[in-house]
């Protein structure tokens, strides 16, 4: 570079630093920024919808990271602690079965400052598994004066419920167990309100009382209340007839279906589906493994209809019995979509009208539906 290169060069630098200060005088001056050079950009983050909205909670189990049963940190069982450690006057319980020792202490000492804790279980899966290695939790509250009951019957008392100073519910596919909560996939929703808590409250002491089976008198009419604008329905099974109240949603649905399911082989439930499919809405799902290519799961059908279905991809257990339409109605809770669920066992589900806990519940859908595979055409015969 020449002298006069430089020379003309340096002079172009100074001309350009005095109207960069010009035009930052006039910006501190008047705002005026014709060419932008002041103005802060603004930047659209994308974000993970927050998992609380003030009065509802919703929690899932993460085994990629979350698998230690030894170490509870950030758990879903050490939330249920928090709860327990919260609660002034009562637990209520209805949870098919038990072995995690960290709740049951935590359960101990609640009562012994007075919390009424009482919990319904199942006979075989719960108080009679209680006598197996790794068990004895419920002996454990026993042996410090918590009442514990379970159904006594052939059929399932396979709820997953519990109520916290009846202001409180706590509900979802997760069990209190190591499997449930480090091993499998699991939801939990908590809903802070003592409308939907009496709901439960009602529910519970009738299964307290003995009554377990379909002769329970239903009260699906009263099981319905508002929470923030919210419409939240309430089910229970064997008197509700769940899934006939599951499927006016199913038929009004709109847009979109997404499901995750343990078990499906309820034929009313998939024909369902598989008309929203013909008339356009998209429907996809994903089935746990084991026995879903079997010749009474309803994903043969759906597969058949070129319905699009995925089979889980976890190891051990994808255990939720969840239903998402139109991204703002869940429906979730205990009773997979079988006619044994609906027709004879202690079910609960819940249907919650909400876009911000439903984005919750889709962001999950995509998870589980990403680790998951194409069923096998090999394995599978269309008629």
């Amino acid at each position: 570079m020449t002298r006069s290169t430089r020379k003309t060069a340096s002079s172009a630098t100074i001309i350009f630093l005095a109207i960069l200060v010009l035009l930052g005088i006039l910006y501190t001056v008047s705002g005026a920024d014709p060419f932008g050079l002041f103005t802060p950009t603004q930047l659209t983050l994308t974000e993970s919808p927050a998992n609380t909205g003030g009065w509802w909670e919703v929690y899932f189990t993460d085994l990629l990271t979350i698998n230690d049963p030894s170490n509870l940190s950030g758990s879903i069982p050490e939330k249920l602690i928090a709860f327990i450690n919260n609660t002034q006057t009562t637990i209520h319980i209805a949870s098919y079965e038990f072995d995690l020792t960290p709740v049951a202490q935590a359960l101990v000492t609640a009562h012994q400052r007075g919390v009424d804790v009482r919990w319904i279980t199942d006979d075989e899966a719960g108080l009679d598994a209680d006598t197996k290695p790794e068990h004895g939790q419920f002996a454990m509250l026993q042996q410090a004066g918590i009442q514990v009951r379970d159904d006594g019957r052939g059929a399932l008392m396979h709820d997953k419920f519990w109520i916290f100073d009846g202001q409180i519910l706590w509900t979802g596919s997760d069990n209190i167990t190591i499997s449930g909560n480090f091993m499998q996939n699991n939801n939990v929703i908590v809903v802070h309100s003592p409308e939907v808590a009496a709901i439960y409250e009602r529910q519970w002491a009738d299964m307290w009382n003995g009554n377990f089976n379909a002769k329970s008198p239903s009260t699906v009419d009263q099981q319905i209340a508002t929470v923030d604008d919210t419409p939240i329905q309430v089910l229970f099974s064997p008197e509700d007839n769940a899934i006939a109240h599951i499927l006016p949603y199913i038929q009004s649905a709109r847009t979109s279906i997404r499901f995750m399911a343990f078990t499906f082989t309820h034929d009313e439930l998939g024909a369902a589906m598989l008309e929203r499919a013909r008339a356009g809405v998209s429907v996809s799902g994903v089935f746990e493994t084991v026995g879903s290519d079997s010749q009474y799961s309803e994903m043969i059908p759906l597969f058949c209809a070129q319905v699009v279905v995925h089979q889980d991809g976890n190891p051990q257990f994808m255990h939720h019995k969840v239903i998402i339409i139109d991204d703002e109605i869940v429906v979730t809770g205990s009773l997979n979509f079988t006619a044994n669920a609906d027709q004879d066992n202690n079910e609960n589900v819940i249907i919650i009208k909400n876009k911000d806990i439903a984005a919750l519940y889709v962001q999950e859908f995509n998870r589980i539906w990403s680790q998951g595979h194409d069923p096998d055409p090999n394995k599978i015969t269309c008629p």
